[in-house]
């Protein structure tokens, strides 16, 4: 059975450490755990979901993929079902950062054995590094892609302290900005673009609440061009 990763999924794996044992939640289909043992990456990965769904693909996934002996498929919520010190690491992708923040919150004492997050949110990404950095986790790496029109930010993180004072730093990434990622820049001239075209809607509007509107979206533009000039 051939194996091949959205490129999301890919850049997931990627970040996972040759030899780390795994908990995949979320694995929806199981396609990162069997991309992990195939590689030969992971030598054992827990695969997690809470719907029965996504639960029944992924059992057929990893029959089809012949790696049942490596591959623990277990139906529950979050880190509920793994026992601390059990993987070593954690993968969370394609999640609402918000959901992300509330497993991570849930699972404390599972988070204090593990060297590594894998972290994808798809949204309140910034909620994300804030829950991170206030919890004893240091964002060691970030990564941008693009695949098919949309852009998604892979989070790295392992225990340690670390305090981003900077908000746009900690809304934009801050090791992201710190190696001038190719794809971050990409996303951020799109940006300028977009706030222009919201701007030129606007501007016929007189009220309050589209001059306070228009404030922030300058203001962000603002930051954003001045993020680029340094580039």
């Amino acid at each position: 059975m051939v194996m091949e990763l959205s490129k999301r999924l890919a850049t997931v794996a990627r970040h996972v450490p040759v030899g780390a044992t795994v908990a995949d939640i979320g694995t929806d289909h199981a396609y990162l755990p069997v991309y992990l043992v195939r590689r030969g990456i992971s030598p054992r990965v827990v695969g997690v979901d809470i719907n029965q769904g996504p639960f029944d693909a992924a059992h057929l996934t990893v029959r089809a993929s012949g790696l049942d002996e490596y591959i623990d498929l277990r139906m529950g919520d979050g880190f509920n079902i793994i026992k601390p010190g059990e993987v070593s690491v954690v993968v969370v992708a394609g999640m609402g950062g918000k959901t992300i923040c509330k497993i991570l919150a849930q699972g404390r004492e599972v988070l204090q054995h593990l060297r590594r997050l894998v972290l994808q949110p798809m949204r309140d990404i910034v909620m994300v590094r804030k829950w991170l950095t206030d919890n004893g986790w240091r964002l060691m790496d970030e990564e941008m892609v693009t695949e098919d029109g949309h852009y998604y930010v892979i989070i790295v993180a392992e225990p340690g302290f670390e305090k981003i004072k900077n908000s746009f730093a900690l809304k934009l990434g801050p090791r992201l900005l710190e190696k001038k990622d190719a794809v971050l820049r990409e996303f951020l001239k799109r940006r300028i673009i977009e706030i222009n075209i919201i701007l030129g809607e606007i501007t016929s509007a007189h009220s309050s609440e589209a001059n306070t509107r228009a404030q922030v979206l300058k203001q962000e533009a603002e930051e954003i061009e001045e993020v680029l000039s340094k580039w």
